[in-house]
């Protein structure tokens, strides 16, 4: 039989990385679109693009079993004006790209799977948010909910769209958590502000399986919370990232230094100091099997593998 193409945009980050990995492993033809392509192997083929417009990249898409599409500018960055339009753009762009792309080719790709994110519900306190909770009201939600307009406009009838509001993604060797780690190992582990925000994290093992379920499951044309079921306050998070490498109790972080910590680090204070809810009402209406639904198994898998 003839492998499935799977093709990712913006494959290059974090995510994007593992699931080109888990794919081959599945003995697919991964194909990356990427603006510095590096790899080329027997089965991953990264492939050069702008995110912004239809190029030599194109005929990839024709026959390919699924499109995946994880572009976007990193969010770890100071939301200034500048930098927000850059991280509307980027994601806007890529999906209006690849929507022209689709158009062209004769025969499009069978599911289209796109990333979007839980900060899609904004600052939302302690109140659950399953899929069918508003939108937010700040920079990030706003973000997401044009993310998640430009992809309903794209018209494609042939082509199987699903929406993945992705969580705080937990995974050794990206993301926050190395970092996070570190500083529990520190003695820096202690909880930011109050600590009541809320996180809804998925375990990086769990997240590819959602998107194993996105690909394949021929229903599946939904937007989905890819969270784990039970999200946790910052304070409990942190207590139990300290339990995972053995530490005692931190001092809290006061919001104060938060805020200068992240000025120095060139991130957004907001990413830690406000949060949402989350619960994965889609994926607990098919009965999804967690490997790691609660965080603590989650965080000593990956303190373990350290």
């Amino acid at each position: 039989m003839k492998p499935q193409r799977i093709v990712i945009a913006g494959g290059s980050g974090f995510i994007g990385r593992v699931l080109a990995k888990e794919y081959a492993y599945r003995h697919c033809d991964v194909v990356i679109l990427t603006r510095t392509p590096r790899v080329r192997t027997s089965d991953i083929r990264e492939v050069a693009w702008d995110g912004k417009n239809p190029g030599d990249w194109v005929h990839h898409l024709s026959g390919a079993d699924a499109l995946i599409n994880l572009t976007g500018k990193n969010i770890n960055c100071p939301h200034t004006r500048r930098n927000l339009r850059e991280l509307t753009e980027s994601r806007i762009d890529s999906i209006k790209a690849l929507a022209a792309a689709c158009e062209r080719v004769t025969v499009p790709p069978r599911v289209w799977v796109q990333a979007s994110a839980t900060g899609f519900y904004g600052d939302s306190g302690d109140a659950l948010c399953d899929e069918h909770a508003p939108a937010g009201h700040n920079a990030l939600a706003d973000i997401c909910r044009r993310w998640e307009d430009a992809f309903t406009a794209a018209e494609l009838p042939r082509t199987r769209k699903a929406t993945l509001r992705i969580g705080f993604v937990l995974g050794r060797n990206g993301g926050a958590f190395p970092l996070l780690a570190k500083l529990a190992t520190w003695g820096l582990g202690g909880r930011a502000g109050n600590g009541r925000q809320f996180i809804s994290w998925i375990h990086l093992y769990d997240l590819l399986q959602m998107f194993h379920v996105a690909v394949e499951r021929e229903n599946f044309a939904v937007t989905a919370n890819a969270v784990a079921p039970n999200p946790v306050t910052n304070g409990e998070f942190m207590r139990e990232l300290r339990r995972a490498v053995k530490r005692p109790w931190s001092p809290p972080v006061p919001a104060l230094a938060v805020k200068l910590g992240a000025k120095f680090m060139e991130s957004e204070p907001a990413l830690v100091l406000t949060g949402q809810r989350c619960v994965p009402g889609v994926f607990q209406e098919l009965e999804f099997p967690w490997r790691y639904p609660q965080v603590y198994g989650a965080l000593e898998d990956l303190c373990r593998k350290r």
